[in-house]
């Protein structure tokens, strides 16, 4: 079973929740409210998200400031937001909201088909990043393994390292869709980046991949970071 990805609803206004809700549902991802920064923040702590949808206008502590908070922590500072706001003060606001981290600045009333698209986008990203850290972890154990069979007539090194390669052969497949579908629809330049960024992870996990191959090279090659 595919676990669904996590997106963040942040609004001051219950109704404005309500309809972000109807417009994401057909995404068929969990929907989480936060009705405050603080809330947001709080949810922050437990659980990990593909994208953040957060108000600018909120009482207290507003959508500029939660942001803040959100990219100085390192657990999340690297979780795409879309701010949104009901108010356009002209270039000046919108240079601000680009400023404490946002990957996009929608001002409302927005059309729901375009939000619904980009939010898409992240969540499809992050789905892709969960697989690679899963195919990281299985290089990771085989390592660990030192070339060994596993215990109880398990899968022979060659084997797994095949599953492993034919595995990492369909995330690269679905990682270059994903690149060409962007460059098709003139994605927003944080989605591209952040897919070059996914497939330059890829290619170094290839390469650690290919050099455990017989005859390719020496030793174990370490696996590349995650950051």
């Amino acid at each position: 079973m595919v676990q669904k990805a996590k997106i963040l609803l942040v609004d001051d206004r219950p109704e404005n929740l309500l309809a972000l809700e109807a417009i994401l549902s057909a995404l068929d991802q969990t929907l989480v409210r936060a009705s405050s920064g603080e809330e947001a923040l709080k949810a922050l702590l437990t659980d990990d998200f593909a994208v953040i949808l957060l108000d600018v206008q909120m009482p207290g502590m507003d959508g500029f400031e939660t942001a803040a908070h959100i990219k100085r922590r390192e657990r999340t500072r690297d979780i795409p937001i879309i701010f949104l706001t009901a108010i356009n003060h002209g270039p000046h606001h919108t240079f601000r909201g680009y400023a404490a981290g946002a990957v996009d600045y929608i001002s409302k009333p927005f059309d729901p088909w375009v939000l619904r698209a980009k939010v898409s986008v992240f969540v499809e990203l992050y789905m892709k990043n969960c697989q690679l850290r899963e195919q990281a972890a299985l290089l990771r154990l085989q390592l660990e393994g030192g070339g060994k069979a596993e215990q109880g007539g398990a899968k022979e090194p060659a084997g797994l390292l095949a599953e492993l390669s034919a595995r990492l052969a369909a995330v690269e497949e679905q990682a270059e869709a994903l690149s060409k579908q962007l460059d098709d629809e003139s994605a927003d330049a944080a989605a591209v980046a952040t897919a070059a960024h996914l497939e330059r992870k890829l290619t170094g996990l290839r390469r650690a991949l290919d050099a455990l191959e017989p005859g390719t090279g020496s030793g174990a090659p370490s696996v590349p970071s995650q950051n």
